[in-house]
């Protein structure tokens, strides 16, 4: 058996929380929970989550319970996907 890859973190952090579209998609997010806060529909703590169905830059947005939410299935989650750094790190 070969030894599981130990993940730098640090490293995917810097690569891809602080790029700038990451940036900018995140503070797209907080502008419209921000939006929802101010309209009643959401507060702190309350487990609902403001989704975005078509996308973060969208005005349509809903709010759902955060399990669901972060239930959904996505396409890079999904088999056959092309994203490589979940098969970086085995753990075999």
């Amino acid at each position: 058996m070969a030894k599981a890859v130990k993940r730098n973190y640090k490293k995917e952090y810097g690569k891809f929380q602080s790029s700038k579209k990451s940036k900018k998609d995140r503070v797209a997010r907080n502008k419209s929970r921000r939006k929802a806060m101010k309209g009643g529909l959401v507060k702190k703590g309350d487990g609902m989550d403001v989704h975005h169905p078509k996308g973060v830059y969208s005005k349509t947005v809903t709010i759902i319970t955060a399990s669901k939410n972060r239930g959904k299935k996505e396409k890079s989650r999904l088999k056959g996907s092309k994203r490589k750094w979940l098969s970086e790190y085995s753990l075999y």
